[in-house]
């Protein structure tokens, strides 16, 4: 497996510091976050999934907990929308140019608008996807926003 992906050349050419961590990639799993986390040994507050979604008919970036549900409400009013939904695997897979299970939010094919679970931001270190199916990125979260100009903001159910 390679360890240099759009996503690491995304994080290196800005200078970002991260870490990369490898892990058998369960294709079958029911959750893949949480496969994540277990798989590197992680808590899965500490392992964050990338969701694609629409706000409105546009394309947004979502980064939560890998233990936690999007709420469409918090998620649409983040970004001053109406609705919002979860896109299709094909169409986040064709929006960013990653496989799902390996869509990271660094270097996606073109950067949309992207929101962090606010909850997130107050770890040391938090483990994001590194741009393809069993690779993660071990990075500050205040780094990871500031690389893509993410707002962090409330996106969860209760």
């Amino acid at each position: 497996m390679s360890k240099t992906t759009r996503a690491t050349q995304t994080l290196t050419k800005a200078g970002i510091s991260f870490t990369t961590v490898t892990y058998e990639y369960d294709p079958n799993a029911e959750r893949i976050g949480l496969q994540a986390a277990e798989a590197i040994g992680a808590e899965p507050h500490l392992v964050l999934k990338t969701l694609m979604a629409e706000v409105d008919g546009k394309a947004v970036c979502v980064v939560v907990p890998s233990d936690r549900e999007v709420s469409m409400k918090k998620l649409a009013t983040a970004f001053g929308g109406k609705s919002a939904h979860m896109m299709k695997p094909a169409d986040a897979e064709r929006a960013t140019g990653y496989h799902v299970g390996g869509i990271s939010p660094f270097g996606q094919k073109k950067q949309v608008p992207t929101a962090i679970e606010v909850q997130s931001m107050g770890h040391e270190l938090v483990y994001m996807n590194g741009g393809q199916r069993g690779l993660q990125v071990r990075l500050s979260p205040g780094d990871a926003q500031a690389v893509l100009k993410a707002l962090a903001v409330s996106l969860v159910t209760e």
